[in-house]
């Protein structure tokens, strides 16, 4: 794709476990006919981990893409997601209706004018009251000030899960973990090596069970921070045309 040519088509992706009660809210609340109007072609990709309810039903029969997945995981879920998706823009999104897909034009058209690689969605900016506990916005919080202090980023919400991406960037990345801890890593390679944003967004009430284990997941993305900083090189693949020239810069 030339870089003067828009790209014209979008995965969105979306890995469940047990989602019955909130995937067909989620793949509802996506602008399909806003984004056909604006003439994107569009597929969804649920990457599953085997769930035993009735989520890849609900999923297949609204027509969405089904990709087993039986390695455990968040990140696992994700690197098998961005594998197979054809999208030229890649979006992601969690299962249970709590990020503002209704925006996803919006952010598209953003990536597209700032030529961007990759766009975060800070949660806090907009948050529905109830939607996230007490606890979890304490740690999100402590986990984003450690993600900036150790990175020297500019991120509020090194935890949020939903991203915009071209999927050059998603080729071109290597990350390693395979659990929560992708998501700080992902915004650790995108603003530290490429093109990266945080823009503002909204969260919503989860619906379904929550599944975070708040100190446990916490703890271990907090070591991962410190734990990724002597690996943080080898994140971007070498068969990228700019890693050469970004590690330089940015490491220097």
């Amino acid at each position: 794709m030339s870089s003067t040519q828009l790209p014209k088509s979008i995965s969105v992706l979306i890995p469940t476990l047990n989602e019955q009660e909130g995937i067909k809210l989620t793949i509802d609340s996506i602008p399909k006919d806003k984004l056909a109007e604006l003439g994107y072609d569009l597929e969804i990709l649920v990457i599953d981990g085997n769930s035993t309810d009735l989520t890849r039903q609900i999923a297949n029969e609204m027509g969405s893409k089904i990709i087993l997945e039986k390695r455990t995981g968040y990140g696992r879920a994700y690197k098998t997601g961005f594998s197979e998706a054809k999208g030229d823009i890649i979006v992601t999104l969690d299962a249970d209706g709590t990020y503002p897909a209704e925006l996803i034009p919006d952010y598209i058209r953003y990536l597209n004018e700032k030529k961007l690689d990759f766009i975060t969605v800070n949660r806090f900016s907009k948050m529905e009251g109830n939607a996230m506990l007490i606890s979890h916005r304490i740690g999100n919080k402590l986990l984003s000030l450690v993600t900036s202090l150790l990175y020297s980023i500019k991120v509020k919400d090194s935890q949020s899960g939903m991203w915009i991406m071209s999927k050059t960037f998603a080729d071109a990345i290597n990350l390693l973990s395979d659990d929560f801890s992708f998501s700080e890593e992902i915004k650790i390679v995108a603003f530290r090596f490429f093109k990266a944003f945080e823009l503002d967004g909204k969260y919503y009430k989860r619906t379904g069970k929550r599944k975070l284990a708040t100190f446990n997941d916490g703890w271990k993305n907090l070591k991962y921070l410190f734990q990724f900083r002597s690996l943080v090189k080898f994140a971007v693949k070498s068969t990228h045309e700019n890693v050469a020239e970004s590690l330089l810069i940015n490491n220097s």
